[in-house]
């Protein structure tokens, strides 16, 4: 079952889900709209094509601001941006999905991390890709974020992206190196 805002509501009182900062203007009917934060980070790359990427390398990135005048993304990049909330729950399963709005403007949220695991605390990473030119702002409602009750015994999360402090590029690179440390 997914969780009403009036529930999300209840609950954040009752301190089973956290959002920091939380904004009551951003609970929705069956969600809460997460902001983008002015911090954003692209792969650097020398090649003519662009990025090649490399799942068993941790793959050199750059970091930038968000000016307060907005920042053109355009097609053919991948930013990897967080939000400005950090969350935080032990028996649920958050969620993450573009908002309607921001998914109009041609604006893909994330690829394939909307998934949170029970347990998660941290900051969300977006991977954040655009069709056309597209003028983002610091502070925008970017995504929202919705739970998921669970049935059964409950593992807390303790895998490589937890306890974040901002934007993680992919840490794939690590599950490489622990089938080759295994194999020595």
């Amino acid at each position: 079952m997914i969780l009403t805002g009036k529930e999300i509501e209840k609950r954040i009182k009752s301190g089973e889900i956290e959002i920091d900062p939380y904004n009551p203007e951003n609970l929705g009917p069956n969600s809460y709209n997460l902001t983008l934060s002015a911090n954003m980070m692209g792969y650097d790359s020398n090649s003519l094509l662009g990025p090649v990427l490399d799942a068993a390398k941790n793959n050199p990135v750059r970091e930038f601001t968000i000016p307060s005048d907005g920042l053109v993304l355009l097609p053919g990049a991948l930013y990897l941006a967080r939000t400005v909330e950090r969350t935080y729950t032990s028996n649920l399963v958050p969620m993450l999905e573009g908002r309607s709005s921001v998914g109009r403007l041609g604006i893909f949220v994330h690829i394939t991390a909307g998934f949170g695991d029970t347990g998660f605390r941290g900051f969300w990473t977006l991977e954040i890709t655009v069709v056309h030119p597209v003028k983002v702002y610091a502070g925008m409602k970017i995504c929202q974020i919705y739970y998921h009750t669970v049935e059964g015994e409950v593992t807390p999360y303790t895998g490589k992206y937890a306890n974040n402090e901002g934007i993680q590029s992919s840490q794939l690179y690590r599950e490489f190196d622990a089938v080759q440390e295994k194999d020595k």
